[in-house]
This record gives C-alpha cells, sequence and structure tokens, in this order.
C-alpha cells in the first residue's frame, strides 16, 4: 500500500471511530443536559425489555469517568481493526457489538449491563489472537499498547469481583473478538 492510500486509509479509520466516540459522548451531554437516567435501556439479561440493550448499551455509561475510560481503549482499539483490516474492519466491529449484546442478554446475571467495555475487549480480543495467528507485529503492538495503559486490569475484569462492574460483558467481547480473529484468520 502506498503512503497516499495508507493516509486515506488512516484518516477513513480515525473519522469513523470518533463517530462512534462523538455519540456516546452526545448521550452522556444529552443523559446531564436533561437530568435523565438512560441505564434502562441497558441490557436486561433474558427479559423483551432488556434485548433493547444489545443495540443500545455501548452508548449508555454510569458516569463521566466510566465514558472517559473507555474512550481511549476504543479509539485505538477502534482504529486499529478498521486501518489494519480494512477490507473486513467493519464486519468484525459490528459481528462483535452484536454477539457481545447478545451473549450477555443470555448468559449475564439479572442487572443492567451498560457501557462500551464488552466491544473494547472483543476488539482487543480480536487484535491479540489475530495479531499472534497471522504473526502480524503491527496488530500486536497496538493490543499490548492497550494492555500496558490498562495494566494488569484487562484480565482481572473477567472475573465476578465487583458486582457494579460488567464482568459477563467484559468476558463475552474478549470471547467474541477470539471467535472473530479464528473465523476471519485467512481474510
Amino acid at each position: 500500500m502506498n503512503k497516499a492510500v495508507e493516509g486515506k486509509q488512516f484518516k477513513k479509520s480515525v473519522f469513523s471511530v470518533l463517530i462512534f466516540v462523538f455519540l456516546i459522548w452526545l448521550v452522556k451531554s444529552i443523559e446531564y443536559a436533561t437530568d435523565a437516567d438512560f441505564s434502562s435501556f441497558g441490557i436486561l439479561p433474558r427479559t423483551l425489555h432488556g434485548s433493547i440493550g444489545i443495540l443500545t448499551s455501548p452508548f449508555i455509561h454510569g458516569d463521566i469517568y466510566h465514558l472517559f475510560s473507555n474512550t481511549i481503549p476504543i479509539t485505538i482499539l477502534g482504529v486499529g481493526v478498521l486501518y489494519f483490516y480494512p477490507r473486513i474492519g467493519f464486519k468484525i466491529i459490528v459481528l462483535i457489538y452484536l454477539m457481545t449484546g447478545f451473549w450477555v442478554w443470555v448468559a449475564a446475571r439479572d442487572a443492567f449491563h451498560i457501557g462500551a467495555s464488552g466491544l473494547i475487549y472483543g476488539l482487543f480480543g480480536f487484535l491479540l489472537t489475530s495479531g499472534f495467528i497471522r504473526r502480524d507485529r503491527q496488530t500486536l503492538a497496538i493490543s499490548f499498547a492497550v494492555l500496558v495503559l490498562y495494566g494488569g486490569s484487562m484480565f482481572y475484569v473477567f472475573f465476578p469481583s465487583n458486582t457494579g462492574i460488567s464482568w459477563e460483558s467484559h468476558l463475552m467481547g474478549f470471547v467474541a473478538g477470539l471467535f472473530c480473529a479464528v473465523y476471519f484468520r485467512n481474510e
């Protein structure tokens, strides 16, 4: 790929991810401006009402800290997937998004699950696994950069410890990322 094409692909990747980031910040801004709480639009497992959360939960965050802690990794990992996998990047993101939400709806504990963490862990799982499968240093480097940013908590949050954190979303997202890496290994 020549420099002009690489630059164009990078800009497209950044722009696409920043649209998502803008939307999650917009949702939190609307919540604050209207003194509303959108958490009831999260995933409430095994309920008809809670199934809407499969689509809406990644846009809803508990507070600014939750939103900020998701913004940086979703930006880095999202750009990584879209830039390094331009032909299949959007498919991967959509599959991880939907699989994670559905699996949380089917298997998680009875509580509202909100935030983009499941998607983040899915993208992380995809890039890490895909990097190993393909022996691609660039995707591995991105995953390890996020691992360093998150510290040891990247794996710690797969296990139940804090009832206020959806460890199920983290685990299901990571598994969705592994699935996508194996499924798309030859693309």
